[in-house]
């Protein structure tokens, strides 16, 4: 695994770029797709797994430990995110909506655990499989429940329109329904923890390299200003990471529940 956090040079800084996304693969000579953000990934789901067994698996009456943070995730997750969309359905959709939240939220993490340092979402490819499975449930349950042209009726129709507006309505609602939201929900994510890990590193990277190879009166000046960003960033980044969280399993609620209603 390749170092995601300082690019110096005893010579000159250089500012940390999209090499912070490029890894080797973890096996010399083995595919190339079985890289670090891969492995992070897979390490994600074991940890998941792993607090959802220690949470849920031998409940008691009184919560304790693993079983006290399990239960304030489930009611989090079903009274912000469940009941808001879906009122009644909310129970039967729990473990679709709890495994997304938590599973984005330990991606996010990753960021910020030592030695690992990577959240999964900053690679693409992650949050687009995970928003398009969201987006075939919600195709999925549009057009059991209502048909296609029951389902598409229902997107488009709006109370009140006149008929000469749905020429321009029409092809607006059916883009956002079935284009737009689906690239906004993965691409808020990406560009959010994209973006979050290279100011980390940007902010590392300056402080470390002042205090390290130009230690000079302001050289330390710079470094413990940079460090101090550092730390600062990566405290506000750990609250962007729970906050997309939280808007990447409610924006699937909301698409759930447009599935379920036939409407927009």
């Amino acid at each position: 695994m390749r170092s995601t956090i300082l690019i110096t040079s005893p010579d000159q800084w250089v500012a940390p770029g999209l090499e912070l996304f490029e890894f080797a693969p973890i096996i010399p000579g083995g595919p190339e797709w079985f890289s670090k953000p891969v492995l992070v990934a897979l390490l994600s789901s074991v940890v998941v797994i792993a607090l959802c067994w220690a949470a849920y698996a031998k409940p008691t009456i009184i919560p304790k430990g693993w079983q006290s943070i399990g239960e304030y995730a489930y009611f989090f997750v079903r009274d912000q995110i469940a009941r808001p969309n879906l009122g009644a359905d909310s129970d039967r959709w729990m473990g679709l909506l709890l495994s997304i939240f938590l599973t984005v939220l330990v991606w996010n993490l990753m960021g910020v655990i030592p030695f690992v340092q990577y959240p999964v979402a900053a690679t693409i490819g992650f949050p687009i499989v995970l928003a398009l499975t969201v987006y075939g449930v919600k195709i999925y349950l549009g057009v059991r429940h209502h048909g296609v042209r029951g389902y598409l009726r229902g997107i488009v129709h709006l109370p009140g329109l006149p008929g000469w507006a749905y020429g321009l309505y029409a092809p607006m609602i059916l883009a956002e329904v079935f284009l737009t939201s689906l690239f906004t929900h993965f691409t808020r994510l990406f560009a959010n923890m994209f973006a979050g890990h290279i100011l980390v590193a940007f902010f590392s990277s300056v402080g470390f390299w002042f205090l390290f190879e130009r230690l000079t009166v302001l050289g330390a000046g710079l470094g413990v200003l940079g460090v101090t960003m550092t730390v600062a960033m990566t405290a506000f980044e750990m609250f962007i990471m729970f906050l997309q969280a939280f808007l990447f399993a409610m924006l699937a609620a909301m698409f759930i529940a447009g599935g379920l209603r036939g409407e927009h």
